[in-house]
């Protein structure tokens, strides 16, 4: 009758005591080294197995630790992003704040505003240039931020002659009960912006703006 691999796993789980019991089998056993062909003692292989596990579980340790640093820092810039759209006091300061805090909290090197929201006044605020019918359209279906290498309708002409430079662009719709704008961010490198990244933060910056941004438009409105 032949014994398979498995007859003798049941065997020896079924005897936990075996080893006790033939203590000399235990010890006469030899194993293959985990990094070369020498065998080495049972004792040696589960040494040999603990450190390569522990490495592996510190190398674990310190990717956690990286991506927790990397948060934390991202969560401080956010707050201090919310924190200067809460103090500006009016809409030309809090487009300031946007700008400002988008280009030196993160870095984003290039990014385009346009704004439309019923009978807009009179002004010559690049943000209030009109848009197409199309662009307004797509921003009204954008549920999440979009990422890619192309700039979508005349989002491009938002950047004037630096926009042939740019490969990279993430799209962010502005709305509070409807949407009423577009937030465009571009750069230089191909890979800031790519498609299938994740944009959760960029989900987040976009509803900050459009909450700031909504309330001082109403009240530029009602001023007017």
């Amino acid at each position: 009758m032949k014994i398979e691999a498995e007859d003798v796993v049941r065997y020896l789980k079924d005897q936990p005591d075996f080893f006790e019991q033939h203590i000399g089998v235990l010890l006469d056993l030899k194993l293959p080294n985990l990094h070369d062909e020498k065998a080495i003692s049972l004792s040696e292989y589960q040494v040999a197995a603990l450190r390569e596990k522990n490495a592996l579980l510190e190398s674990k340790l310190r990717e956690l630790i990286k991506f927790g640093e990397e948060n934390d820092a991202l969560g401080e810039r956010v707050h201090r992003f919310s924190l200067a759209l809460l103090m500006a006091a009016n809409l030309d300061t809090l487009l300031q704040a946007v700008y400002f805090n988008l280009r030196e909290d993160f870095a984003v090197p290039h990014i385009g505003l346009r704004l439309w929201r019923g009978e807009m006044p009179v002004s010559e605020r690049p943000e209030f240039t009109p848009t197409s019918n199309e662009l307004r359209m797509y921003a009204e279906g954008l549920s999440h931020p979009s990422c890619g290498p192309h700039a979508l309708y005349e989002t491009g002409s938002w950047f004037g002659e630096e926009g042939g430079r740019l490969k990279s662009f993430a799209m962010v719709s502005l709305r509070s009960s409807r949407t009423f704008g577009m937030l465009v961010l571009a750069s230089e490198d191909a890979g800031r912006f790519y498609q299938g990244m994740g944009t959760l933060y960029l989900k987040r910056l976009g509803e900050l703006v459009s909450v700031a941004l909504d309330r001082a438009l109403a009240h530029e409105f009602d001023q007017g």
